[in-house]
């Protein structure tokens, strides 16, 4: 639910929810809860910036697990244009440190991985 509103003050729900096809890491709720006490809030009201991370969670095209574990040490550019890093340890998928905990969620436009923190870009 927080990343749903998140996509809506993003103005982003539209953009997802076009042709794709995405691949969209998505944070669970617990994954928010993580951040620092007032991020989510502070990120609420500045859209701008709350895009730029929710683009960091989304790659175009569809990429499956399957094709996620083949690219062990792929660094795939984001909608927000930086890379993620995605590794395999121990049969485990990681993005950027963040741990797929549920792989290959079926989207008409794509496919989403819920992972268990949210990803940040790095300073520009």
């Amino acid at each position: 639910t927080t990343l749903v509103a998140a996509l809506k003050a993003a103005n982003l729900v539209g953009a997802l929810q076009g042709a794709g096809p995405f691949t969209v890491f998505a944070p669970t709720d617990a994954a928010f809860a993580k951040l620092p006490a007032g991020t989510v809030e502070a990120l609420l009201k500045d859209p701008v910036a709350l895009g730029a991370i929710l683009k960091y969670h989304v790659l175009s095209g569809k990429v499956m697990a399957g094709d996620v574990v083949k690219g062990n040490g792929a660094k795939p550019a984001t909608l927000n244009g930086a890379a993620l890093d995605i590794t395999v340890k121990s049969g485990k998928v990681y993005v950027n440190g963040a741990q797929v905990v549920i792989a290959d969620v079926a989207a008409s436009n794509g496919v989403i991985h819920v992972i268990d923190a949210v990803v940040l870009p790095p300073a520009k």
